[in-house]
């Protein structure tokens, strides 16, 4: 009873080693928020990771996100990564901004993976580059579109890409960024830097790696948990 997710080909190379020309990428950028945007039509029956790794679906959305946060830092201690703050004080901040995640209330599809080693561009000889495809949804699950705009603009804010926000809200998608908006952009920030700090010891990436991983995402989650806490502040007096 194993599931399976069969997918056709897709075409191109990862936009990380095969750029588009400067003059493209905006273009692009645009084509990729229109994707995204209907990817984020699509809705599930609860919120979660689909596989169950950490139980059944939950009927909101604060109480999948706590369950996913408590999840890593679960492997965080386990492995003893290397955080910025202890793993309990990461975890009191993180329940601090949770009251602005109430606001979500349909369980989209977030593909939460989406930098450029998973964006696929292709260059034909003639005419111009395109989209070949978005892969390796392994980090898939049901939650706050929202929170794929983390990836989207990796260790950098999705507000500066003017492009993909453009492309994005042409088809469809919401993209504000009020004050709860941005504590949950935080709260999504900070878990994704979790994973990135934490992986890399079951992985077993070596020491150089390791130290280039913790010296470029420990002070972005420093950032992050420091945002959680000043704009909560906000969320929790409106």
């Amino acid at each position: 009873p194993a599931p399976y997710l069969l997918m056709t080909a897709c075409p191109g190379s990862p936009w990380s080693e095969a750029p588009p020309a400067e003059a493209e990428r905006a273009e692009l950028r645009g084509e990729l928020g229109r994707r995204v945007a209907r990817l984020h039509r699509v809705t599930g029956p609860g919120f979660g990771y689909p596989s169950g790794a950490l139980g059944p679906l939950a009927p909101d959305w604060r109480t999948a996100f706590t369950a996913m946060t408590d999840a890593v830092l679960a492997d965080a201690r386990d492995h003893r990564a290397r955080l910025p703050r202890p793993a309990d004080e990461v975890a009191a901040v993180i329940r601090r901004g949770a009251a602005a995640l109430d606001e979500v209330t349909v369980p989209a599809l977030v593909h939460f993976d989406l930098w450029p080693g998973n964006i696929l561009v292709e260059h034909p000889r003639e005419g111009k580059a395109r989209l070949g495809g978005l892969i390796d949804g392994e980090r898939m699950f049901w939650g706050d579109p929202l929170a794929d705009f983390v990836s989207l603009a990796l260790l950098g804010d999705i507000r500066e890409d003017e492009a993909f926000l453009t492309g994005y809200r042409e088809a469809g998608g919401r993209a504000g960024f009020g004050t709860a908006a941005r504590v949950r952009l935080a709260l999504y920030r900070a878990y994704l830097y979790l994973i990135m700090l934490t992986e890399t010891v079951p992985r077993a990436v070596g020491e150089e790696h390791e130290r280039r991983v913790r010296d470029t995402v420990a002070p972005e989650l420093t950032a992050a948990l420091d945002d959680i806490e000043e704009l909560g502040r906000d969320v929790e007096s409106t």
